[in-house]
């Protein structure tokens, strides 16, 4: 029996709409996408495989959000809330459609993420979109980024920190340098291969790990003034309320410093004077 086979009849046998079901919880698997009460976001979810998965993981005080220009058929008694939204990604007014959808259920203010540059309320961005296949290959590889692009700009957008990403691509030049992309917006980022893949096909998955929101990156120098004590002797200081622990540093000094390590929602640095 051949590898499609197999994936085949068992979404056929365990009740998925599609067999890239086992790509999504071979990622999970690989990679720790979900969590208990999570707020998921499916980007082109039809005909709803990945959304049935998300539910089952993120079990019952979780929400999935599931978007594709496609109507997708109502989910059989999912456990979780399942919201679907029926647009383009690439239209300002879908972005603004899922941050609603997700304040409402996290109690957060939508309009607070009005721009690029803000968040949601959303733990995971999840796109299993893919082009239609032209037979050229550096086309659709293109095609394939442009995609994903397109996912990881709404991911910006609408995670949270510490939030996760995850969006298929076909291999070729461009994709390091969007994995490199992700890799800057993200903790890290990572490249994962489900089994479940054909053994013929080029897709990968490009996984970005813990949202990155702080107003200070790494390498970058400021001065900070110092208002309290870490539990383990730090100086603490804020950049636009955001926490930056500073080393050998005591309350009430204003110390140049260098940002050597960023976190989601604090940083680690060291005085420069």
């Amino acid at each position: 029996m051949t590898g499609k086979d197999e994936y085949y009849n068992r979404a056929k046998v365990e009740g998925y709409r599609a067999r890239s079901a086992f790509k999504l919880k071979q990622l999970d698997e690989a990679a720790g996408l979900f969590g208990p009460g999570n707020v998921v976001v499916d980007l082109g979810a039809a005909p709803g495989g990945w959304l049935q998965v998300a539910a089952e993981r993120v079990g019952p005080d979780g929400t999935v959000i599931g978007v594709d220009r496609q109507r997708i058929d109502d989910l059989e008694d999912p456990e979780p809330r399942v919201e679907l939204l029926r647009g383009d990604i690439t239209e300002d007014d879908t972005r603004e459609h899922i941050r609603e959808i997700a304040a409402t259920v996290t109690g957060s203010d939508a309009a607070a993420a009005e721009t690029e540059n803000t968040t949601g309320a959303v733990d995971v961005v999840l796109s299993d979109m893919a082009p239609n296949v032209s037979g050229q290959y550096e086309l659709d590889h293109a095609r394939s980024v442009h995609l994903a692009r397109q996912a990881f700009e709404t991911a910006k957008t609408v995670l949270g920190p510490g939030g996760d990403f995850a969006a298929k691509v076909f291999q070729g030049q461009d994709l390091e340098a969007f994995k490199a992309d992700v890799d800057d917006a993200f903790e890290y980022a990572r490249t994962v291969v489900p089994d479940a893949t054909r053994d013929s096909s080029s897709e990968v998955y490009i996984v970005g790990k813990h949202r990155l929101t702080a107003p200070v990156e790494a390498g970058e120098e400021l001065t900070v003034d110092v208002v309290d004590e870490g539990s383990e002797g730090d100086g603490v200081a804020h950049v636009e309320g955001f926490t930056v622990f500073v080393s050998d540093a005591s309350v009430g000094e204003t110390v140049p410093i260098r940002i050597d390590e960023v976190k989601p929602r604090f940083a680690f640095a060291e005085r420069t004077d």
